[in-house]
């Protein structure tokens, strides 16, 4: 719109006036102003001092200044010439350009930007194919491993089951089947679990006959054999302490102590694992308290302590009737 045949109608000095600049400022400062007074007096903004009259004339000085300036710069050749020998600063905006890489022209960057990206994607088809020939050896190796294992399993149930085969013939031959109770009888169903599968009722008969026992059993047999031990060594450590205990020997019930609730918090570990496991809820546990433990402990102490002073004392009095038993006899004679 500035070379168009368009004449404004503003006088330059009305023109910088309405811009609220002095004449020889520059060209930002005009791009300033003109954008600061667009925002004010433009139709569209929502200040209150919009007005489409100001806005025209705003736009009009903003022309004319333009123009005035440009004719100014154009009349200095002086000026333009040391603009020529001034070191200007870089447009960094190519840059953006070819993802950062290279140096050079553009044509020269574009070239490098190419080879990198040659580069690049070698890498990349390199690392695919290593990963899947890792992936496919990878897996190889396990259905290798699966199948051997399956393979032996199955031989080994073959190998049973024809060894059992062929006791079974070998004793059919011998006659030790002959005499069995029951013989030519048809056989019994399981009336103990009319709702259990006889197949399964008889694996679970042939699982208890040979020592067979669920996990739960195990752990509850495991924890509580675990807290009579823990129970016995207690005592026992205050056994060999004695009464009474001096300020050493307290520091060392203390640390006893300590040992023991740590054990006991690890059992209560096994014991949530037990209750994850048993199959009826009546049979869960409930945790150790090791207040309650320390408090059995003493308890027990106390109650071995005096069975043992008793025991000291019937010993001595034996001891002396053995010593005195003569006279006493010597006085019974006397008397007789």
């Amino acid at each position: 719109r500035m070379f168009s045949g368009y004449k404004p109608k503003n006088d330059v000095k009305d023109s910088y006036k309405i811009l609220e600049l002095e004449e020889g400022c520059s060209l930002d400062d005009v791009r300033n102003s003109y954008r600061s007074l667009a925002k004010k007096y433009h139709p569209d903004s929502s200040s209150g001092m919009a007005d489409s009259k100001a806005f025209i004339r705003v736009e009009e000085a903003y022309r004319v200044v333009l123009s005035d300036l440009t004719g100014k710069q154009k009349s200095d050749p002086g000026e333009e010439e040391e603009d020529q020998f001034k070191p200007k600063s870089l447009q960094h905006r190519h840059y953006l350009s070819f993802e950062g890489v290279g140096i050079g022209t553009p044509s020269q960057r574009e070239k490098q930007y190419m080879q990198f990206r040659v580069d690049r994607a070698t890498e990349q088809v390199l690392e695919y194919r290593q990963q899947r020939l890792e992936s496919r050896y990878a897996g190889s190796d396990l259905s290798r491993a699966k199948d051997v294992r399956q393979s032996k399993k199955v031989k080994i149930t073959q190998a049973v089951e024809r060894l059992v085969e062929d006791l079974i013939q070998e004793s059919m031959a011998k006659g030790d089947f002959d005499n069995l109770s029951g013989k030519g009888k048809p056989l019994q169903k399981f009336s103990d679990s009319p709702h259990i599968d006889p197949m399964t009722h008889n694996l679970n008969r042939i699982l208890i006959d040979n020592g067979y026992q669920p996990e739960w059993i195990l752990l509850q047999k495991e924890i509580r054999e675990t807290i009579e031990r823990l129970r016995k060594s207690i005592v026992a450590s205050r056994r060999k302490l004695g009464e009474p205990m001096t300020l050493p020997e307290q520091k060392q019930w203390s640390r006893i102590c300590e040992q023991f609730a740590e054990d006991i918090r690890k059992l209560n570990k096994r014991v949530d694992n037990f209750n994850l496991v048993v199959p009826i809820l009546s049979r869960q546990m409930v945790h150790f308290s090791t207040d309650k433990e320390i408090l059995r402990a003493r308890k027990t102490y106390e109650a071995v302590m005096g069975e043992v002073s008793d025991s000291d004392m019937k010993e001595k009095e034996g001891e002396e009737g053995k010593r005195f038993g003569w006279k006493s006899s010597l006085f019974k004679w006397l008397k007789l």
